[in-house]
Protein backbone atom coordinates (compact mmCIF):
# COMPACT_ATOMS: atom_id res chain seq x y z
CA UNK A 1 0.00 0.00 0.00
CA UNK A 2 1.25 3.42 -0.92
CA UNK A 3 1.18 5.00 2.53
CA UNK A 4 2.94 2.09 4.22
CA UNK A 5 6.42 3.53 4.06
CA UNK A 6 5.32 6.98 5.21
CA UNK A 7 3.74 5.44 8.30
CA UNK A 8 6.73 3.31 9.22
CA UNK A 9 9.66 5.60 8.43
CA UNK A 10 9.00 7.92 11.42
CA UNK A 11 8.59 4.89 13.69
CA UNK A 12 11.72 3.22 12.31
CA UNK A 13 13.73 6.28 13.32
CA UNK A 14 13.30 5.42 16.98
CA UNK A 15 15.96 3.49 18.94
CA UNK A 16 14.41 0.08 19.43
CA UNK A 17 17.65 -1.48 20.58
CA UNK A 18 18.32 1.38 23.03
CA UNK A 19 14.80 2.18 24.27
CA UNK A 20 15.57 0.82 27.75
CA UNK A 21 18.10 3.58 28.18
CA UNK A 22 15.76 6.24 26.82
CA UNK A 23 13.16 5.40 29.48
CA UNK A 24 15.72 6.22 32.15
CA UNK A 25 16.50 9.64 30.74
CA UNK A 26 14.34 12.70 30.19
CA UNK A 27 15.83 13.62 26.82
CA UNK A 28 14.35 10.95 24.54
CA UNK A 29 15.63 12.56 21.32
CA UNK A 30 19.19 11.87 22.52
CA UNK A 31 18.49 8.20 21.93
CA UNK A 32 16.94 8.97 18.57
CA UNK A 33 20.33 10.33 17.59
CA UNK A 34 22.03 7.31 19.15
CA UNK A 35 19.92 5.01 17.02
CA UNK A 36 20.77 6.96 13.89
CA UNK A 37 24.42 6.48 14.83
CA UNK A 38 24.07 2.70 14.78
CA UNK A 39 26.35 0.80 12.41
CA UNK A 40 23.27 -0.26 10.40
CA UNK A 41 20.58 2.38 11.07
CA UNK A 42 17.03 1.59 9.94
CA UNK A 43 16.46 5.11 8.62
CA UNK A 44 19.23 6.24 6.27
CA UNK A 45 20.12 9.93 5.94
CA UNK A 46 20.81 9.63 2.21
CA UNK A 47 20.05 6.51 0.19
CA UNK A 48 20.09 5.44 -3.47
CA UNK A 49 19.20 2.00 -4.81
CA UNK A 50 18.52 0.15 -8.05
CA UNK A 51 16.14 -2.81 -8.48
CA UNK A 52 15.43 -5.20 -11.32
CA UNK A 53 13.20 -8.23 -11.73
CA UNK A 54 13.51 -11.20 -14.06
CA UNK A 55 10.87 -11.50 -16.83
CA UNK A 56 7.50 -12.82 -15.67
CA UNK A 57 4.03 -13.59 -17.00
CA UNK A 58 0.92 -11.73 -15.89
CA UNK A 59 -2.80 -11.59 -16.57
CA UNK A 60 -4.92 -8.45 -16.47
CA UNK A 61 -8.40 -6.96 -16.76
CA UNK A 62 -9.58 -3.66 -18.19
CA UNK A 63 -13.00 -2.38 -17.11
CA UNK A 64 -13.75 -5.86 -15.77
CA UNK A 65 -12.95 -7.63 -19.06
CA UNK A 66 -10.07 -10.09 -19.39
CA UNK A 67 -7.14 -9.06 -21.55
CA UNK A 68 -4.82 -11.55 -23.28
CA UNK A 69 -2.03 -12.94 -21.10
CA UNK A 70 1.07 -10.80 -21.27
CA UNK A 71 4.74 -10.87 -20.30
CA UNK A 72 6.83 -8.32 -18.44
CA UNK A 73 10.11 -8.42 -20.36
CA UNK A 74 11.95 -6.01 -18.07
CA UNK A 75 11.16 -4.02 -14.93
CA UNK A 76 13.66 -1.61 -13.34
CA UNK A 77 13.51 1.02 -10.63
CA UNK A 78 15.87 3.68 -9.38
CA UNK A 79 15.11 5.16 -5.96
CA UNK A 80 16.69 8.01 -4.03
CA UNK A 81 15.72 9.31 -0.61
CA UNK A 82 16.82 11.67 2.15
CA UNK A 83 15.83 12.10 5.79
CA UNK A 84 16.79 15.50 7.16
CA UNK A 85 16.38 16.66 10.77
CA UNK A 86 15.53 20.32 11.18
CA UNK A 87 15.02 20.72 14.94
CA UNK A 88 15.80 18.37 17.82
CA UNK A 89 14.49 19.35 21.23
CA UNK A 90 14.06 17.57 24.55
CA UNK A 91 10.53 16.34 23.83
CA UNK A 92 10.04 16.83 20.11
CA UNK A 93 11.67 16.40 16.74
CA UNK A 94 10.99 18.04 13.36
CA UNK A 95 12.24 16.36 10.18
CA UNK A 96 11.56 15.98 6.49
CA UNK A 97 11.58 12.99 4.12
CA UNK A 98 12.31 13.47 0.42
CA UNK A 99 11.88 10.62 -2.06
CA UNK A 100 12.24 10.13 -5.80
CA UNK A 101 11.51 6.99 -7.84
CA UNK A 102 12.03 6.28 -11.53
CA UNK A 103 10.17 3.23 -12.86
CA UNK A 104 10.73 1.74 -16.31
CA UNK A 105 9.22 -1.41 -17.77
CA UNK A 106 8.79 -3.12 -21.11
CA UNK A 107 5.97 -5.57 -21.89
CA UNK A 108 5.58 -8.07 -24.70
CA UNK A 109 2.23 -6.52 -25.63
CA UNK A 110 0.91 -3.09 -24.59
CA UNK A 111 -0.11 -3.08 -20.93
CA UNK A 112 -3.37 -1.40 -21.95
CA UNK A 113 -4.56 -1.43 -25.58
CA UNK A 114 -3.46 1.59 -27.63
CA UNK A 115 -0.53 2.35 -25.29
CA UNK A 116 3.21 1.84 -25.65
CA UNK A 117 5.03 -1.36 -24.78
CA UNK A 118 7.86 0.64 -23.23
CA UNK A 119 6.97 2.90 -20.32
CA UNK A 120 8.90 5.10 -17.91
CA UNK A 121 7.53 7.17 -15.06
CA UNK A 122 8.83 9.66 -12.53
CA UNK A 123 7.39 9.87 -9.03
CA UNK A 124 8.36 12.06 -6.08
CA UNK A 125 7.08 12.70 -2.56
CA UNK A 126 7.96 15.24 0.12
CA UNK A 127 6.90 15.04 3.76
CA UNK A 128 7.30 17.03 6.96
CA UNK A 129 7.29 14.92 10.13
CA UNK A 130 6.66 16.15 13.67
CA UNK A 131 7.34 13.75 16.56
CA UNK A 132 6.50 14.32 20.22
CA UNK A 133 7.77 12.20 23.12
CA UNK A 134 6.05 11.86 26.49
CA UNK A 135 4.99 9.37 29.16
CA UNK A 136 1.79 7.32 29.18
CA UNK A 137 1.09 4.88 32.03
CA UNK A 138 4.72 5.47 33.05
CA UNK A 139 5.98 4.23 29.68
CA UNK A 140 7.52 6.06 26.76
CA UNK A 141 4.92 7.25 24.23
CA UNK A 142 5.68 8.55 20.75
CA UNK A 143 3.25 10.66 18.73
CA UNK A 144 3.84 11.70 15.12
CA UNK A 145 2.07 13.84 12.56
CA UNK A 146 3.07 13.85 8.90
CA UNK A 147 1.96 16.12 6.06
CA UNK A 148 3.07 15.13 2.57
CA UNK A 149 2.67 15.92 -1.11
CA UNK A 150 3.51 13.79 -4.12
CA UNK A 151 3.36 13.92 -7.89
CA UNK A 152 5.02 13.23 -11.21
CA UNK A 153 7.45 15.11 -13.43
CA UNK A 154 4.42 17.03 -14.75
CA UNK A 155 2.32 17.98 -11.71
CA UNK A 156 1.94 17.83 -7.96
CA UNK A 157 -1.00 15.51 -7.39
CA UNK A 158 -2.00 14.66 -3.80
CA UNK A 159 -1.80 16.13 -0.32
CA UNK A 160 -1.98 13.61 2.50
CA UNK A 161 -1.84 13.47 6.27
CA UNK A 162 -0.87 10.69 8.69
CA UNK A 163 -1.00 10.62 12.49
CA UNK A 164 0.43 7.86 14.68
CA UNK A 165 0.56 7.04 18.36
CA UNK A 166 2.75 4.29 19.84
CA UNK A 167 3.86 3.16 23.26
CA UNK A 168 6.88 1.15 24.42
CA UNK A 169 5.50 -1.90 26.22
CA UNK A 170 8.79 -3.64 26.95
CA UNK A 171 12.40 -2.55 26.89
CA UNK A 172 15.07 -4.91 28.21
CA UNK A 173 18.57 -5.64 26.86
CA UNK A 174 17.13 -8.75 25.16
CA UNK A 175 13.60 -7.79 24.13
CA UNK A 176 11.96 -4.59 22.89
CA UNK A 177 8.26 -4.22 22.03
CA UNK A 178 6.25 -1.25 20.72
CA UNK A 179 2.58 -1.11 19.70
CA UNK A 180 0.73 1.70 18.00
CA UNK A 181 -1.95 2.88 15.64
CA UNK A 182 -1.78 4.96 12.46
CA UNK A 183 -4.60 6.99 10.95
CA UNK A 184 -4.74 8.30 7.37
CA UNK A 185 -6.13 11.56 6.07
CA UNK A 186 -6.31 10.39 2.48
CA UNK A 187 -9.45 9.50 0.44
CA UNK A 188 -7.43 7.07 -1.72
CA UNK A 189 -6.11 5.08 1.25
CA UNK A 190 -7.01 1.40 1.25
CA UNK A 191 -7.62 1.44 5.03
CA UNK A 192 -8.43 4.36 7.38
CA UNK A 193 -6.55 2.88 10.35
CA UNK A 194 -3.54 0.58 10.55
CA UNK A 195 -2.11 -1.13 13.65
CA UNK A 196 1.64 -0.97 14.16
CA UNK A 197 3.66 -3.60 15.98
CA UNK A 198 7.43 -3.52 16.52
CA UNK A 199 9.33 -6.33 18.18
CA UNK A 200 12.99 -7.19 18.59
CA UNK A 201 14.40 -10.21 20.39
CA UNK A 202 18.04 -11.22 20.71
CA UNK A 203 18.82 -14.93 20.84
CA UNK A 204 21.81 -16.44 22.59
CA UNK A 205 23.33 -17.63 19.29
CA UNK A 206 23.70 -14.08 17.95
CA UNK A 207 20.61 -14.02 15.75
CA UNK A 208 18.08 -11.23 16.22
CA UNK A 209 14.37 -11.38 15.37
CA UNK A 210 13.41 -8.00 13.89
CA UNK A 211 9.70 -7.33 13.26
CA UNK A 212 8.10 -4.09 12.14
CA UNK A 213 4.55 -4.94 11.09
CA UNK A 214 3.24 -4.61 8.51
CA UNK A 215 6.55 -3.54 6.93
CA UNK A 216 8.95 -6.43 7.57
CA UNK A 217 9.70 -9.68 9.35
CA UNK A 218 13.41 -10.54 9.43
CA UNK A 219 15.92 -12.58 11.34
CA UNK A 220 19.42 -11.12 11.17
CA UNK A 221 22.95 -11.60 12.40
CA UNK A 222 26.19 -9.65 12.31
CA UNK A 223 28.88 -11.44 10.32
CA UNK A 224 32.54 -10.64 9.72
CA UNK A 225 33.71 -7.36 11.21
CA UNK A 226 31.47 -5.03 9.21
CA UNK A 227 28.69 -7.11 7.73
CA UNK A 228 25.15 -8.19 8.53
CA UNK A 229 22.90 -10.76 6.89
CA UNK A 230 19.11 -10.80 7.14
CA UNK A 231 16.63 -13.44 6.05
CA UNK A 232 12.89 -12.94 5.75
CA UNK A 233 10.27 -10.75 4.10
CA UNK A 234 9.87 -7.03 3.47
CA UNK A 235 6.97 -5.10 1.94
CA UNK A 236 7.43 -2.28 -0.54
CA UNK A 237 5.31 -0.48 -3.11
CA UNK A 238 5.41 1.05 -6.55
CA UNK A 239 3.19 3.95 -7.49
CA UNK A 240 3.17 6.64 -10.14
CA UNK A 241 0.78 8.90 -12.02
CA UNK A 242 -0.14 8.60 -15.68
CA UNK A 243 -2.18 10.87 -17.93
CA UNK A 244 -4.64 9.84 -20.63
CA UNK A 245 -7.57 11.62 -22.34
CA UNK A 246 -7.10 14.69 -20.13
CA UNK A 247 -7.55 12.59 -16.99
CA UNK A 248 -5.08 11.67 -14.23
CA UNK A 249 -4.71 8.05 -13.20
CA UNK A 250 -2.66 6.43 -10.48
CA UNK A 251 -0.88 3.10 -10.76
CA UNK A 252 -0.30 1.34 -7.44
CA UNK A 253 1.03 -2.09 -6.52
CA UNK A 254 2.10 -3.75 -3.28
CA UNK A 255 5.27 -5.86 -3.38
CA UNK A 256 6.33 -8.65 -1.01
CA UNK A 257 10.06 -9.32 -1.25
CA UNK A 258 11.26 -12.55 0.38
CA UNK A 259 14.87 -13.64 0.48
CA UNK A 260 18.23 -12.46 1.78
CA UNK A 261 19.74 -9.06 2.54
CA UNK A 262 23.43 -8.38 3.03
CA UNK A 263 24.66 -5.04 4.40
CA UNK A 264 28.27 -3.98 4.68
CA UNK A 265 29.67 -0.95 6.47
CA UNK A 266 32.07 0.49 3.89
CA UNK A 267 33.61 3.10 6.13
CA UNK A 268 33.44 6.90 5.96
CA UNK A 269 29.74 6.61 6.92
CA UNK A 270 28.79 4.63 3.78
CA UNK A 271 26.78 1.38 3.83
CA UNK A 272 26.37 -0.94 0.85
CA UNK A 273 23.31 -3.18 0.57
CA UNK A 274 22.47 -6.17 -1.62
CA UNK A 275 19.01 -7.78 -1.64
CA UNK A 276 17.83 -10.76 -3.64
CA UNK A 277 15.03 -13.32 -3.62
CA UNK A 278 11.47 -13.70 -4.87
CA UNK A 279 9.05 -10.83 -5.40
CA UNK A 280 5.30 -11.43 -5.20
CA UNK A 281 2.72 -8.79 -6.12
CA UNK A 282 -0.75 -9.54 -4.71
CA UNK A 283 -2.35 -6.96 -6.98
CA UNK A 284 -1.55 -4.03 -9.24
CA UNK A 285 -4.23 -1.52 -10.12
CA UNK A 286 -4.83 1.66 -12.09
CA UNK A 287 -7.60 3.98 -10.89
CA UNK A 288 -8.80 7.49 -11.50
CA UNK A 289 -7.10 9.95 -9.17
CA UNK A 290 -10.51 11.21 -8.04
CA UNK A 291 -11.57 7.69 -7.05
CA UNK A 292 -10.19 5.18 -4.55
CA UNK A 293 -8.02 2.09 -4.93
CA UNK A 294 -11.07 -0.17 -4.89
CA UNK A 295 -12.69 1.73 -7.80
CA UNK A 296 -10.12 0.62 -10.36
CA UNK A 297 -10.30 0.47 -14.14
CA UNK A 298 -7.32 -1.86 -14.66
CA UNK A 299 -6.02 -4.75 -12.54
CA UNK A 300 -3.08 -7.11 -13.10
CA UNK A 301 -2.05 -10.35 -11.41
CA UNK A 302 1.67 -11.20 -11.59
CA UNK A 303 3.48 -14.48 -11.33
CA UNK A 304 6.25 -14.43 -8.68
CA UNK A 305 9.62 -13.36 -10.08
CA UNK A 306 13.28 -13.26 -9.09
CA UNK A 307 14.57 -9.81 -8.12
CA UNK A 308 17.77 -8.16 -6.98
CA UNK A 309 18.45 -4.78 -5.45
CA UNK A 310 21.75 -2.99 -4.89
CA UNK A 311 22.10 0.24 -2.96
CA UNK A 312 24.40 2.56 -1.07
CA UNK A 313 23.59 4.98 1.73
CA UNK A 314 25.46 7.77 3.45
CA UNK A 315 24.91 8.30 7.16
CA UNK A 316 27.09 11.07 8.64
CA UNK A 317 26.09 10.01 12.17
CA UNK A 318 26.98 6.36 11.51
CA UNK A 319 29.51 4.34 13.47
CA UNK A 320 32.96 4.05 11.88
CA UNK A 321 34.06 0.88 10.15
CA UNK A 322 35.72 -1.71 12.36
CA UNK A 323 39.30 -2.37 11.25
Amino acid sequence: MKTLRRVLVPLAMFPLKNIAYSQKRDSIPLKVRAFIADKFPQSRDLNIEFSQTAPFQFSSKLDGKDLPDNKMKSFQQLKAGANIYFVKKKNWLLSTSLNYRYTAFNTEEPLIPDTDKKNDFHYHSEAVNFSYFSKLFNKTAIYTATASVDGSDQHFERIRGIVTASIVLKATPKTKMVVGLAGFIDPSSQVPLLPIFTYENKFNNGWVLDILLPKKLLIRKDIFANGRISLGTEMDNTSFYTYRNNRTYEFRQLEINSGAIYEHNLGSHFIGTLKTGIRAVPRARVFDKQESFKDYIFEASYQPSFYFNVGVSYNPFGKPRVK
